[in-house]
């Protein structure tokens, strides 16, 4: 008889983790870094059938995305890489189509975009949405064979540079809330992937 699916749900802080009682729930700290080395020592220690990474966003303003809205990782693109030969690291981590589309099925009022990781808040340039930590998360995924994706809250536009006017709150309570419905549909999709 099959084992049944196993969700790793990975958050920066406590405020965006939400993982259901049943599932494993990992504190990855804030930055690429820190997310790559915590996701790579939860999925050695768990074997997960799959990884979940939730959290907070901000948008380019040109993006027009409204605190709270959902966003689904098209693609986590690492930015911090510079003019540095694509040879010498990886800059994109692509989900598997299937995942993409099970969380699109899943959220269906998300947008779907790539979403750049920077650890440096406004580093971001070339992509609509930033985080700190979704390329660390999925591309240490990758490198152990763990299908992974990236979903996010947005909380603020990536210009504003007064953090008293982003709505931390908002963004929280839409990660939060949309998390356990996240963990079932995945655990749904990979009993019969």
């Amino acid at each position: 008889m099959p084992h049944a699916p196993r969700i790793l749900v990975i958050a920066a802080t406590g405020r965006e983790l939400a993982a259901p009682a049943h599932t494993v729930g990992v504190l990855c700290g804030v930055g690429p870094v820190e997310a790559a080395a915590a996701t790579t020592a939860a999925i050695a220690e768990h074997r997960p059938t799959l990884v979940l990474h939730v959290g907070i966003a901000g948008a380019h303003r040109t993006e027009q995305l409204s605190a709270g809205t959902l966003v689904i990782g098209s693609r986590a693109e690492y930015v911090d890489l510079g003019e540095l030969p694509a040879a010498w690291a990886s800059r994109v981590v692509v989900p598997p189509m299937a995942l993409l589309h099970a969380v699109q099925r899943a959220l269906p009022l998300a947008i779907t975009r790539p979403i750049g990781t920077s650890a440096r808040v406004g580093g971001t340039t070339a992509c609509p949405v930033e985080a700190m930590e979704g390329f660390g998360v999925l591309r240490a995924a990758e490198r152990l064979g763990v299908p992974a994706i990236e979903v996010r809250a947005i909380s603020n536009d990536i210009e504003e540079v007064d953090r008293t006017r982003w709505a931390f709150d908002t963004a929280f309570t839409a990660i939060t809330a949309a998390t356990p419905h996240l963990v079932s549909a995945l655990e749904d999709y990979a009993a019969h992937a």
